[in-house]
């Protein structure tokens, strides 16, 4: 019977040969990160310019937002290609990307989970709907993201007369993955994990394509797993794997068994806090839409007061589901989003995405950077770095309803709710209503076809996707209609009849005024 080969991090870090193809596993916020893993081949490289032309993939953002994680790798000539699902948490391998020193791609992070799954099965890349009409499109860029960037990872199709997305296979030389405990025979158990993230699939692609597996855990265990069903990663595709007794289960905890989801959740729970201000007024407006029964997805940054503002409202969320593999869970937000805690199940990454494809989400909330006059939405390249979309497109893409939350305005905004009336004090200097995105994360032509309901609601204003483009169907009660709204946006847009007369009504007491004076 194979036996787990135990070693340390070094050797795994010098056995990784120039130019080799990498997945690294894991999501932001230490979830199920193999930094101790990381750390050695960054040891390596600085001490002796090895290994270097990497090639490095990875689904979603991995690493603390300092230090560990994909920044590991973030050294001019030790990668020579980033396929990334989500860029922000290492700065500097946006550094790298903007720089034009990497060559830079960002996929939807599902994409890259199944491509890789799918090169793990030997199956000829990916065939899919997801992407399509947006940034991962060859038609608007195949996923570069810097002109360094000039391969074509993807092409348009047409299988059975629908036109689809092929992204083209991975050949991966070495899988770094991490669970909580190895036994003996080299088998895996993330029970004590946050997530599951792709461990496995990242473990069967390298193996099955004749590369290295590498692991990290926390411990050994001298006797077998058990139940044999908290195996994560089977022992036959794990060539060796290292003890690193410090693992943290995230960068803020040791260790909470609420997290890994060993815990029910409790009679009461602590009511979450509720945002403030502007995220407040939004997350207000958004739960609105919430509908009883619904299966429920609460993306990153504003979204995420929604269920506090709900469940002060008395309002049942009936499921919800985020992109690590989590249901039902407590989100913990920020450097922690991904993690829950009281999870009533807790899947891999790989089978989340494949019930998001298959259109298992009623309503999406999620976050806006920009807006343009045909409903497409950016959320993935702002400013001058490459942000990426993270799991974004692939829930995006096949919801029934998705609801899009961001400020009108950026840099500046300052906004009071007060008797329930919407002050602007100070408009923003940056708009986000844009004449077009700079890079198409969602697709407002793909949801039109697909009949989608879409909503955008800001602090001041809600749009919908229209036959024809974006409808401004209700401004918040305090806020001006033309002066607030209408004035400030660069394109036309299509009014609710409600609004069409408010409109007419400023419009003739604007001239009626005028007159007056004259």
């Amino acid at each position: 019977m194979k036996r787990a080969n135990l070693t340390d991090p070094d050797a795994m870090a010098a056995a990784i040969f120039d130019g080799a193809v990498v997945v690294l596993s894991g999501s932001g916020g230490g979830l199920v990160e193999p930094d101790h893993i990381t750390s050695a081949i960054e040891r390596r490289f600085l001490a002796t310019g090895h290994p270097r032309d990497l090639t490095l993939i990875h689904g979603l953002g991995i690493g603390d937002g300092l230090s560990s994680g994909v920044s590991r790798f973030a050294h001019e000539g030790m990668v020579k290609r980033v396929v990334g699902g989500h860029w922000t948490w290492s700065k500097p391998m946006q550094k790298l990307a903007r720089e034009e020193r990497v060559e830079a791609y960002t996929m939807p992070a599902g994409v890259i989970q199944t491509l890789i799954r799918e090169a793990g099965a030997g199956r000829h890349g990916l065939v899919t709907h997801i992407g399509l009409d947006t940034f991962a499109d060859p038609r608007h860029g195949g996923g570069r993201v810097n002109a360094r960037a000039r391969d074509d990872l993807v092409e348009v199709i047409t299988l059975g007369g629908k036109e689809l997305l092929w992204y083209k296979p991975f050949e991966i030389d070495f899988a770094i993955v991490r669970g909580t405990t190895a036994d003996m025979q080299g088998n895996l158990t993330s029970r004590e994990e946050p997530a599951d993230i792709d461990a496995f699939a990242a473990a069967l692609a390298a193996h099955n394509a004749g590369g290295r597996v590498f692991a990290q855990v926390r411990d050994v265990s001298a006797t077998p797993i058990t139940p044999a069903r908290a195996v994560t990663v089977p022992g036959v595709l794990v060539d060796d794997i290292c003890v690193h007794a410090e693992q943290k289960q995230t960068t803020g905890a040791a260790y909470d068994p609420a997290i890994s989801g060993e815990l029910p959740a409790p009679d009461t729970r602590t009511p979450p806090a509720l945002p403030q201000g502007i995220r407040y007024i939004i997350a207000k407006r958004a739960a609105q839409e919430l509908m009883p029964g619904a299966c429920v997805n609460f993306g990153y940054g504003l979204p995420d007061g929604i269920p506090a503002v709900a469940h002060a409202a008395g309002v049942d969320i009936s499921w919800t589901v985020i992109e690590q593999g989590s249901h039902n869970g407590e989100l913990l937000g920020g450097d922690l989003f991904g993690a829950t805690r009281h999870a009533s199940a807790i899947l891999k990454s790989n089978d989340q995405f494949d019930f998001f494809s298959g259109g298992g989400i009623d309503i999406a909330f999620l976050g806006m950077g920009e807006l343009d006059a045909q409903g497409n939405v950016n959320v993935s390249w702002l400013g001058e770095n490459i942000v990426g979309p993270g799991g974004f497109v692939d829930i995006t893409q096949r919801t029934r309803k998705v609801v899009f939350c961001g400020t009108f305005e950026a840099k500046g905004l300052d906004v009071e709710l007060a008797n329930g009336q919407v002050h602007i004090r100070r408009h923003g200097a940056v708009p986000k209503l844009v004449p077009q995105v700079r890079h198409i994360t969602f697709s407002g032509k793909r949801a039109r076809a697909d009949g989608q309901q879409v909503l955008y609601i800001t602090e001041r204003a809600v749009f919908e996707l229209a036959a024809d483009g974006l409808r401004l169907i209700e401004v918040a009660p305090g806020v001006d209609l033309v002066r607030d709204v209408l004035e400030r946006m660069p394109f036309d847009v299509a009014l609710h009849p409600s609004l069409r007369e408010r409109k007419e009504h400023a419009s003739h007491a604007s001239h009626a005024a005028a007159s007056s004076e004259g």
